[in-house]
Protein backbone atom coordinates (compact mmCIF):
# COMPACT_ATOMS: atom_id res chain seq x y z
CA UNK A 1 0.00 0.00 0.00
CA UNK A 2 1.27 3.58 -0.91
CA UNK A 3 0.36 6.94 0.20
CA UNK A 4 1.96 9.06 -1.63
CA UNK A 5 -0.84 10.71 -2.89
CA UNK A 6 -1.77 11.41 0.47
CA UNK A 7 1.61 12.68 1.76
CA UNK A 8 1.63 15.04 -0.87
CA UNK A 9 -1.12 17.29 0.33
CA UNK A 10 0.96 18.27 2.91
CA UNK A 11 4.23 20.08 1.88
CA UNK A 12 5.84 19.27 5.32
CA UNK A 13 6.73 15.62 4.23
CA UNK A 14 8.21 16.84 0.98
CA UNK A 15 10.45 19.13 3.24
CA UNK A 16 11.29 16.17 6.16
CA UNK A 17 12.06 13.87 3.13
CA UNK A 18 14.46 16.63 1.57
CA UNK A 19 16.12 17.04 4.71
CA UNK A 20 16.44 13.25 5.31
CA UNK A 21 17.90 12.83 2.05
CA UNK A 22 20.61 15.81 2.84
CA UNK A 23 21.93 13.92 5.81
CA UNK A 24 22.04 10.48 4.20
CA UNK A 25 19.43 9.73 6.18
CA UNK A 26 16.24 7.22 5.93
CA UNK A 27 12.98 8.99 7.38
CA UNK A 28 9.79 7.07 7.73
CA UNK A 29 6.55 8.94 9.59
CA UNK A 30 5.57 6.90 11.99
CA UNK A 31 3.33 5.71 15.28
CA UNK A 32 0.39 7.40 15.73
CA UNK A 33 -0.15 9.48 12.36
CA UNK A 34 -0.34 6.29 10.12
CA UNK A 35 -2.74 4.49 12.48
CA UNK A 36 -4.95 7.60 11.66
CA UNK A 37 -4.57 7.63 8.44
CA UNK A 38 -5.67 4.01 7.97
CA UNK A 39 -8.51 4.51 10.00
CA UNK A 40 -9.71 7.60 8.19
CA UNK A 41 -8.93 10.10 11.37
CA UNK A 42 -7.42 13.15 11.40
CA UNK A 43 -4.25 13.66 13.49
CA UNK A 44 -2.45 16.59 14.04
CA UNK A 45 0.73 15.60 15.06
CA UNK A 46 3.15 13.73 13.50
CA UNK A 47 6.15 11.68 14.80
CA UNK A 48 9.25 11.00 12.69
CA UNK A 49 11.98 8.56 12.77
CA UNK A 50 15.07 8.29 11.28
CA UNK A 51 18.79 5.55 11.26
CA UNK A 52 20.08 8.25 12.47
CA UNK A 53 19.86 11.47 14.70
CA UNK A 54 16.26 12.53 15.01
CA UNK A 55 17.90 15.94 16.51
CA UNK A 56 19.84 16.62 13.23
CA UNK A 57 16.98 16.00 11.04
CA UNK A 58 14.87 18.08 13.25
CA UNK A 59 17.30 21.31 13.06
CA UNK A 60 17.78 20.69 9.46
CA UNK A 61 13.83 20.48 9.31
CA UNK A 62 13.66 23.85 10.95
CA UNK A 63 16.28 25.86 8.62
CA UNK A 64 14.12 24.69 5.66
CA UNK A 65 11.61 27.44 6.70
CA UNK A 66 11.29 31.07 5.21
CA UNK A 67 10.25 31.87 8.55
CA UNK A 68 11.14 31.23 12.75
CA UNK A 69 9.94 27.49 13.42
CA UNK A 70 10.19 26.68 17.16
CA UNK A 71 12.49 24.48 18.19
CA UNK A 72 12.83 22.05 21.18
CA UNK A 73 15.81 19.87 21.46
CA UNK A 74 15.58 17.15 24.59
CA UNK A 75 19.56 15.49 24.31
CA UNK A 76 18.96 13.71 27.19
CA UNK A 77 16.20 11.44 25.35
CA UNK A 78 17.53 12.43 21.40
CA UNK A 79 14.63 13.88 20.66
CA UNK A 80 13.52 17.20 19.19
CA UNK A 81 10.37 18.83 18.02
CA UNK A 82 9.02 21.66 15.61
CA UNK A 83 6.31 23.60 16.82
CA UNK A 84 4.02 24.76 13.50
CA UNK A 85 0.47 26.29 13.80
CA UNK A 86 -1.35 23.82 15.76
CA UNK A 87 0.74 20.68 15.34
CA UNK A 88 3.51 18.91 16.59
CA UNK A 89 6.08 17.43 14.92
CA UNK A 90 8.33 15.16 16.83
CA UNK A 91 11.76 13.70 15.98
CA UNK A 92 13.75 10.75 16.95
CA UNK A 93 16.67 8.72 15.51
CA UNK A 94 16.16 4.80 15.36
CA UNK A 95 16.84 2.82 18.46
CA UNK A 96 16.59 -0.30 20.74
CA UNK A 97 15.51 -0.59 24.33
CA UNK A 98 16.47 -3.02 27.12
CA UNK A 99 14.74 -2.92 30.27
CA UNK A 100 15.71 -3.77 33.98
CA UNK A 101 13.27 -5.16 36.19
CA UNK A 102 12.53 -2.04 38.68
CA UNK A 103 12.54 0.51 36.61
CA UNK A 104 9.94 1.12 33.32
CA UNK A 105 12.90 3.57 32.35
CA UNK A 106 14.99 1.82 29.32
CA UNK A 107 18.66 1.51 28.42
CA UNK A 108 18.11 3.51 25.03
CA UNK A 109 20.74 2.07 21.92
CA UNK A 110 21.00 3.01 18.41
CA UNK A 111 18.81 0.70 16.61
CA UNK A 112 17.09 -0.08 12.82
CA UNK A 113 13.35 0.87 11.89
CA UNK A 114 12.59 -2.72 12.46
CA UNK A 115 14.24 -2.80 15.98
CA UNK A 116 12.62 0.25 16.29
CA UNK A 117 9.06 -0.83 15.15
CA UNK A 118 9.28 -3.68 17.36
CA UNK A 119 9.83 -1.76 20.56
CA UNK A 120 6.57 -0.40 20.37
CA UNK A 121 3.41 -0.96 22.09
CA UNK A 122 1.19 -2.49 20.19
CA UNK A 123 1.00 -3.56 16.26
CA UNK A 124 -1.42 -0.77 14.97
CA UNK A 125 1.15 1.45 16.43
CA UNK A 126 4.24 0.09 14.83
CA UNK A 127 3.49 1.18 11.46
CA UNK A 128 5.79 2.78 9.11
CA UNK A 129 5.17 4.97 5.87
CA UNK A 130 8.87 5.63 4.08
CA UNK A 131 10.01 9.14 2.97
CA UNK A 132 12.96 7.64 1.20
CA UNK A 133 13.16 8.31 -2.78
CA UNK A 134 13.01 4.75 -3.25
CA UNK A 135 9.91 3.99 -1.59
CA UNK A 136 8.46 7.06 -0.89
CA UNK A 137 4.56 7.04 0.53
CA UNK A 138 5.16 2.91 0.73
CA UNK A 139 3.92 1.18 3.98
CA UNK A 140 6.03 -0.96 6.09
CA UNK A 141 3.73 -3.20 8.54
CA UNK A 142 6.06 -5.95 9.92
CA UNK A 143 3.85 -7.09 12.66
CA UNK A 144 0.31 -6.92 11.00
CA UNK A 145 -0.90 -3.72 12.38
CA UNK A 146 -3.35 -3.38 9.18
CA UNK A 147 -4.79 -6.38 9.71
CA UNK A 148 -5.41 -5.69 13.27
CA UNK A 149 -6.87 -2.63 12.55
CA UNK A 150 -9.30 -4.44 10.54
CA UNK A 151 -10.21 -6.70 13.18
CA UNK A 152 -10.01 -3.52 15.97
CA UNK A 153 -7.67 -5.81 17.85
CA UNK A 154 -5.41 -4.40 20.30
CA UNK A 155 -2.53 -6.21 20.17
CA UNK A 156 1.66 -6.69 21.45
CA UNK A 157 3.97 -6.59 18.27
CA UNK A 158 6.28 -8.97 20.37
CA UNK A 159 5.70 -11.60 23.39
CA UNK A 160 3.26 -9.50 25.55
CA UNK A 161 4.33 -10.76 28.95
CA UNK A 162 7.68 -9.31 28.16
CA UNK A 163 6.35 -6.08 26.10
CA UNK A 164 4.35 -5.70 29.72
CA UNK A 165 7.28 -6.63 32.05
CA UNK A 166 9.58 -4.70 30.76
CA UNK A 167 7.47 -1.38 30.79
CA UNK A 168 4.11 -2.05 32.69
CA UNK A 169 2.60 1.42 31.58
CA UNK A 170 1.65 -0.30 28.48
CA UNK A 171 -0.90 -2.25 30.31
CA UNK A 172 -2.59 0.80 30.79
CA UNK A 173 -2.30 2.28 27.68
CA UNK A 174 -3.51 -1.19 26.04
CA UNK A 175 -6.83 -0.83 28.01
CA UNK A 176 -6.58 2.76 27.06
CA UNK A 177 -6.57 2.08 23.53
CA UNK A 178 -9.19 -0.78 23.73
CA UNK A 179 -11.61 2.20 25.27
CA UNK A 180 -10.78 4.78 23.16
CA UNK A 181 -11.06 2.92 19.85
CA UNK A 182 -13.46 0.77 20.70
CA UNK A 183 -11.35 -2.77 20.07
CA UNK A 184 -10.74 -5.74 21.73
CA UNK A 185 -8.07 -6.85 23.75
CA UNK A 186 -6.29 -9.71 21.89
CA UNK A 187 -6.40 -13.20 24.12
CA UNK A 188 -2.99 -13.60 24.53
CA UNK A 189 -2.21 -10.25 25.43
CA UNK A 190 -4.98 -9.90 27.78
CA UNK A 191 -3.95 -12.95 29.97
CA UNK A 192 -0.50 -11.14 29.88
CA UNK A 193 -2.32 -8.05 31.13
CA UNK A 194 -3.56 -10.21 34.01
CA UNK A 195 -0.34 -11.66 34.68
CA UNK A 196 1.49 -9.12 34.82
CA UNK A 197 -0.65 -6.32 36.88
CA UNK A 198 1.74 -6.42 40.21
CA UNK A 199 4.22 -5.08 38.03
CA UNK A 200 2.05 -2.06 37.32
CA UNK A 201 3.98 -1.45 41.37
CA UNK A 202 6.68 0.35 39.31
CA UNK A 203 4.70 3.29 37.37
CA UNK A 204 4.07 6.16 39.07
CA UNK A 205 0.82 7.17 40.16
CA UNK A 206 1.07 10.44 37.87
CA UNK A 207 1.47 7.99 34.71
CA UNK A 208 -1.26 5.95 36.02
CA UNK A 209 -3.95 8.74 36.62
CA UNK A 210 -2.97 9.87 32.69
CA UNK A 211 -4.17 6.79 31.05
CA UNK A 212 -7.01 6.58 33.66
CA UNK A 213 -8.77 10.48 32.92
CA UNK A 214 -8.21 9.09 29.42
CA UNK A 215 -10.37 6.30 29.94
CA UNK A 216 -12.96 7.90 31.93
CA UNK A 217 -13.28 10.56 29.40
CA UNK A 218 -14.03 7.68 26.52
CA UNK A 219 -17.74 7.99 25.47
CA UNK A 220 -18.76 4.35 26.93
CA UNK A 221 -16.36 4.65 30.34
CA UNK A 222 -17.81 1.26 31.76
CA UNK A 223 -15.87 -0.78 28.88
CA UNK A 224 -12.66 0.64 29.92
CA UNK A 225 -13.00 -0.16 33.98
CA UNK A 226 -14.28 -3.34 33.29
CA UNK A 227 -11.12 -4.29 31.49
CA UNK A 228 -9.54 -2.26 34.52
CA UNK A 229 -11.14 -5.05 36.78
CA UNK A 230 -11.24 -8.17 34.77
CA UNK A 231 -7.53 -7.72 34.33
CA UNK A 232 -6.69 -7.02 37.91
CA UNK A 233 -5.18 -3.27 37.32
CA UNK A 234 -8.13 -1.58 38.94
CA UNK A 235 -6.85 -3.74 41.94
CA UNK A 236 -3.17 -2.20 42.21
CA UNK A 237 -3.94 1.26 42.23
CA UNK A 238 -8.08 1.79 43.51
CA UNK A 239 -8.95 -0.96 45.90
CA UNK A 240 -12.06 1.53 47.34
CA UNK A 241 -13.62 0.98 43.78
CA UNK A 242 -12.41 -2.79 43.54
CA UNK A 243 -14.67 -2.93 46.94
CA UNK A 244 -17.92 -1.88 45.75
CA UNK A 245 -18.18 -4.94 43.66
CA UNK A 246 -20.44 -8.07 45.02
CA UNK A 247 -23.39 -9.05 46.22
CA UNK A 248 -24.26 -10.01 49.84
CA UNK A 249 -27.34 -11.72 50.73
CA UNK A 250 -29.00 -12.83 54.04
CA UNK A 251 -32.25 -14.53 54.51
CA UNK A 252 -32.89 -14.14 50.46
CA UNK A 253 -32.60 -10.37 50.80
CA UNK A 254 -29.54 -8.88 48.73
CA UNK A 255 -28.64 -5.99 47.42
CA UNK A 256 -27.59 -4.34 44.06
CA UNK A 257 -23.42 -4.92 42.91
CA UNK A 258 -22.08 -1.44 43.44
CA UNK A 259 -20.08 -1.72 41.23
CA UNK A 260 -21.74 -2.55 38.31
CA UNK A 261 -24.47 0.06 39.39
CA UNK A 262 -21.14 2.69 39.37
CA UNK A 263 -20.18 1.93 36.08
CA UNK A 264 -24.02 2.88 34.61
CA UNK A 265 -24.13 5.66 36.90
CA UNK A 266 -20.82 6.53 35.02
CA UNK A 267 -22.17 5.88 31.63
CA UNK A 268 -25.23 7.65 32.16
CA UNK A 269 -23.28 10.65 32.82
CA UNK A 270 -20.81 10.76 30.03
CA UNK A 271 -24.26 10.87 27.68
CA UNK A 272 -24.83 14.40 29.21
CA UNK A 273 -21.32 15.64 30.35
CA UNK A 274 -17.67 15.71 28.97
CA UNK A 275 -16.69 17.35 32.31
CA UNK A 276 -13.96 15.42 33.34
CA UNK A 277 -14.90 15.91 37.19
CA UNK A 278 -18.68 15.38 37.09
CA UNK A 279 -17.33 11.54 35.96
CA UNK A 280 -15.44 11.60 39.08
CA UNK A 281 -18.18 11.98 40.84
CA UNK A 282 -20.54 9.56 39.42
CA UNK A 283 -17.29 7.18 40.38
CA UNK A 284 -16.94 8.29 43.65
CA UNK A 285 -20.25 8.35 44.55
CA UNK A 286 -21.22 5.96 45.76
CA UNK A 287 -17.51 4.74 47.23
CA UNK A 288 -18.27 4.81 50.94
CA UNK A 289 -21.02 1.74 50.71
CA UNK A 290 -18.66 -0.75 51.86
CA UNK A 291 -17.82 1.06 54.81
CA UNK A 292 -21.64 1.52 55.80
CA UNK A 293 -22.90 -1.47 54.64
CA UNK A 294 -25.46 -3.11 57.62
CA UNK A 295 -27.95 -5.36 57.69
CA UNK A 296 -31.29 -5.14 59.41
CA UNK A 297 -33.96 -7.37 59.87
CA UNK A 298 -36.80 -5.75 58.68
CA UNK A 299 -35.29 -3.03 56.28
CA UNK A 300 -32.90 -5.23 54.66
CA UNK A 301 -29.32 -3.92 53.55
CA UNK A 302 -28.78 0.14 54.37
CA UNK A 303 -26.04 2.07 53.38
CA UNK A 304 -26.63 4.78 56.22
CA UNK A 305 -24.01 7.77 56.02
CA UNK A 306 -22.61 6.78 53.04
CA UNK A 307 -22.84 9.97 51.23
CA UNK A 308 -21.05 11.83 53.95
CA UNK A 309 -18.20 9.25 54.66
CA UNK A 310 -17.85 9.30 50.90
CA UNK A 311 -17.44 12.95 50.78
CA UNK A 312 -14.48 12.33 53.90
CA UNK A 313 -12.72 9.44 51.37
CA UNK A 314 -12.31 11.67 48.50
CA UNK A 315 -9.02 13.90 49.49
CA UNK A 316 -7.51 11.10 50.51
CA UNK A 317 -8.47 8.74 47.19
CA UNK A 318 -7.73 11.99 45.09
CA UNK A 319 -4.36 12.69 47.21
CA UNK A 320 -3.01 9.27 46.47
CA UNK A 321 -4.11 8.82 42.53
CA UNK A 322 -2.49 12.22 42.32
CA UNK A 323 -5.85 13.98 41.47
CA UNK A 324 -5.77 17.79 41.76
CA UNK A 325 -6.30 18.66 45.77
CA UNK A 326 -7.91 22.21 44.58
CA UNK A 327 -11.19 23.14 43.84
CA UNK A 328 -11.66 20.58 41.45
CA UNK A 329 -11.13 18.13 44.06
CA UNK A 330 -13.87 20.46 46.41
CA UNK A 331 -16.77 20.10 43.58
CA UNK A 332 -16.50 16.25 43.36
CA UNK A 333 -16.75 15.96 47.39
CA UNK A 334 -19.62 18.53 47.61
CA UNK A 335 -21.39 16.56 44.69
CA UNK A 336 -20.82 13.11 46.25
CA UNK A 337 -22.25 14.90 50.08
CA UNK A 338 -24.91 16.17 48.30
CA UNK A 339 -25.92 13.51 45.89
CA UNK A 340 -28.98 11.76 48.02
CA UNK A 341 -30.66 15.47 48.80
CA UNK A 342 -32.55 15.73 45.74
CA UNK A 343 -34.25 12.58 46.07
CA UNK A 344 -35.56 13.67 49.24
CA UNK A 345 -37.14 16.83 47.86
CA UNK A 346 -39.71 14.78 45.58
CA UNK A 347 -42.57 15.02 47.74
CA UNK A 348 -45.22 18.01 47.06
CA UNK A 349 -45.03 18.92 49.95
CA UNK A 350 -41.15 19.78 50.05
CA UNK A 351 -40.89 23.41 51.93
CA UNK A 352 -39.13 26.24 50.29
CA UNK A 353 -36.74 25.70 53.22
CA UNK A 354 -35.51 22.81 51.77
CA UNK A 355 -35.05 24.33 48.56
CA UNK A 356 -33.27 27.53 49.99
CA UNK A 357 -30.83 25.08 51.83
CA UNK A 358 -30.06 22.70 48.52
CA UNK A 359 -29.47 25.85 46.69
CA UNK A 360 -27.10 27.19 49.38
CA UNK A 361 -24.94 24.24 49.74
CA UNK A 362 -24.97 23.06 46.00
CA UNK A 363 -23.88 26.85 44.77
CA UNK A 364 -23.21 26.82 41.49
CA UNK A 365 -23.27 22.85 40.92
CA UNK A 366 -26.80 22.45 41.63
CA UNK A 367 -27.34 21.95 37.70
CA UNK A 368 -24.27 18.89 37.55
CA UNK A 369 -25.85 17.74 40.80
CA UNK A 370 -29.01 17.18 39.36
CA UNK A 371 -27.38 15.55 36.30
CA UNK A 372 -25.41 13.43 38.96
CA UNK A 373 -29.01 12.45 40.40
CA UNK A 374 -30.68 11.88 37.09
CA UNK A 375 -27.91 9.30 36.37
CA UNK A 376 -28.32 8.15 39.45
CA UNK A 377 -31.14 6.28 38.52
CA UNK A 378 -30.43 2.71 37.35
CA UNK A 379 -33.44 0.59 38.29
CA UNK A 380 -34.17 -2.30 34.87
CA UNK A 381 -37.88 -1.54 36.02
CA UNK A 382 -38.88 1.52 33.01
CA UNK A 383 -41.58 2.70 34.54
CA UNK A 384 -40.14 3.82 37.80
CA UNK A 385 -37.43 4.97 36.14
CA UNK A 386 -40.15 7.29 34.12
CA UNK A 387 -41.36 8.42 37.43
CA UNK A 388 -38.29 9.62 39.34
CA UNK A 389 -37.21 11.48 36.23
CA UNK A 390 -40.68 13.13 36.30
CA UNK A 391 -40.04 13.89 39.94
CA UNK A 392 -36.74 15.11 39.29
CA UNK A 393 -38.44 17.73 36.73
CA UNK A 394 -40.61 19.22 39.53
CA UNK A 395 -37.65 19.61 41.82
CA UNK A 396 -35.77 21.32 39.39
CA UNK A 397 -38.75 23.16 38.39
CA UNK A 398 -39.39 24.30 42.27
CA UNK A 399 -35.39 24.63 42.50
CA UNK A 400 -35.78 27.17 39.18
CA UNK A 401 -38.68 29.23 41.62
CA UNK A 402 -36.84 29.48 44.86
CA UNK A 403 -33.86 30.86 43.30
CA UNK A 404 -35.95 33.47 40.79
CA UNK A 405 -37.94 34.21 44.13
CA UNK A 406 -35.15 34.61 46.72
CA UNK A 407 -31.43 34.90 44.93
CA UNK A 408 -29.79 32.20 47.47
CA UNK A 409 -27.38 30.08 45.28
CA UNK A 410 -24.52 31.00 46.66
CA UNK A 411 -25.42 34.28 48.66
CA UNK A 412 -23.32 35.65 51.00
CA UNK A 413 -25.41 37.19 53.84
CA UNK A 414 -26.10 40.68 53.72
CA UNK A 415 -24.64 41.92 56.56
CA UNK A 416 -20.40 40.81 57.20
CA UNK A 417 -18.69 40.06 60.12
CA UNK A 418 -17.34 43.49 59.78
CA UNK A 419 -20.11 45.46 59.86
CA UNK A 420 -21.44 43.74 62.97
CA UNK A 421 -18.07 44.97 65.16
CA UNK A 422 -18.07 48.15 63.89
CA UNK A 423 -21.95 48.76 64.32
CA UNK A 424 -22.11 47.05 67.89
CA UNK A 425 -17.86 47.74 68.81
CA UNK A 426 -17.48 44.12 68.74
CA UNK A 427 -13.78 42.49 68.32
CA UNK A 428 -13.53 39.29 66.46
CA UNK A 429 -15.60 36.37 68.64
CA UNK A 430 -17.65 33.92 68.37
CA UNK A 431 -20.62 36.32 69.31
CA UNK A 432 -19.95 38.26 65.97
CA UNK A 433 -20.11 34.42 64.07
CA UNK A 434 -23.36 33.99 66.34
CA UNK A 435 -25.17 37.15 64.86
CA UNK A 436 -23.88 36.41 61.17
CA UNK A 437 -25.43 32.51 61.72
CA UNK A 438 -28.61 33.99 62.81
CA UNK A 439 -29.19 36.09 59.72
CA UNK A 440 -28.09 33.57 57.18
CA UNK A 441 -30.71 30.90 59.00
CA UNK A 442 -33.32 33.72 59.05
CA UNK A 443 -32.93 33.88 54.76
CA UNK A 444 -33.22 30.27 54.67
CA UNK A 445 -35.80 29.34 57.11
CA UNK A 446 -37.70 31.95 54.77
CA UNK A 447 -38.23 34.52 57.95
CA UNK A 448 -36.46 37.57 56.40
CA UNK A 449 -36.03 38.12 52.61
CA UNK A 450 -32.26 38.45 51.22
CA UNK A 451 -31.96 41.78 50.85
CA UNK A 452 -29.42 44.24 52.95
CA UNK A 453 -32.27 46.22 54.93
CA UNK A 454 -34.43 43.59 56.32
CA UNK A 455 -30.69 41.56 57.59
CA UNK A 456 -29.60 45.38 59.12
CA UNK A 457 -33.33 44.98 61.29
CA UNK A 458 -32.83 41.37 62.42
CA UNK A 459 -29.39 42.30 63.21
CA UNK A 460 -30.64 45.07 65.78
CA UNK A 461 -33.18 42.86 66.80
CA UNK A 462 -30.73 39.67 67.85
CA UNK A 463 -28.33 42.06 69.26
CA UNK A 464 -30.94 43.74 71.68
CA UNK A 465 -31.63 40.25 72.48
CA UNK A 466 -27.93 39.43 73.37
CA UNK A 467 -27.54 42.67 75.55
CA UNK A 468 -25.99 44.78 73.14
CA UNK A 469 -26.71 48.14 71.34
CA UNK A 470 -25.38 50.29 68.43
CA UNK A 471 -22.06 52.24 69.18
CA UNK A 472 -22.81 55.84 68.52
CA UNK A 473 -20.51 57.01 65.74
CA UNK A 474 -19.56 60.91 65.48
Amino acid sequence: MNFKNKLDQNPLFEKVAAAGQKLGVDTYVVGGYVRDLLMGRESKDIDFTCVGSGIELAEEVAKSFDFHVPLSVFKNFGTAMLKLDDSELEFVGARRESYRSHSRKPIVEDGTLMEDLERRDFTINAMAISLNSGNYGELLDPFGGQRDLKRKLIKTPLDPNVTFSDDPLRMMRAIRFAAQLEFDIEPDTFFAIQSNAHRLKIVSAERIVTELNKIVLTKKPSYGFNLLFAGKLLHEFFPEMVELQGVDTVDDKSHKDNFYHTLQVLDNVAKVSDDLWLRWAAILHDIAKPATKRFNQKSGWTFHGHEDKGSRMVPGIFKRLKLPMDERMKFVQKLVRLHLRPIALVKDEVTDSALRRLLFDAGDAIDDLMKLCRADITSKNNKKVKRYLENFDKVERKLQEVEEKDQVRNFQPPVSGEEIMSTFGLKPSKLVGDIKEEIKEAILEGKIKNNPQEARNLMIEIAKRMGLSPQNKN
